[in-house]
């Protein structure tokens, strides 16, 4: 899955390993429906909760995939915000269904929330990330 702007491309298998400006590109350009309909398959999340992590209603994210339309910035730069969380969170459990196990379980470095509560906000994006360098510096989490 790629998404190309200008001659660089994003892609989900190394965005953690993006320049910065690319993404930041690929976000004030906007995400095209396709390339998150490819991020729908890759991870676990449904449809509802896409739609609460963006604030865009059920009936938005239909229409964005009926009119084949781009995201707007503010929910361009959140997919690529979780894209790469999720990226990441595979790198440091070692795989994506550990991660996946963690994003649902409560964790007490983050007060017993469960990390995918925290995604509707870059704030809670970023605690979680946190978290997960500190796991993979070996600190306890």
């Amino acid at each position: 899955m790629t998404v190309k702007k200008n001659t660089k491309s994003v892609t989900y298998q190394n965005m953690e390993n993006q320049e910065i400006h690319v993404l930041m590109e690929a976000a004030r350009t906007g995400i095209e429906f396709s390339f998150f309909n490819q991020l729908l398959q890759k991870i676990p999340l449904s449809i509802n909760e896409w739609a609460d992590i963006l604030h865009l209603s059920n009936r938005t994210l239909q229409r964005y995939q009926k009119e084949k339309k781009s995201f707007e910035t503010l929910q361009s730069e959140r997919i690529l915000e979780i894209a790469a969380l999720y990226n990441y969170g595979s790198d440091v459990l070692g795989n994506a269904e550990s991660f996946e196990s963690w994003m649902n379980s409560k964790v007490i470095a983050l007060g017993g929330a469960k990390p995918k509560s925290l995604l509707d906000s870059s704030y809670g994006i970023t605690m979680v990330k946190d978290v997960l360098g500190r796991i993979e510096h070996g600190v306890f989490s």
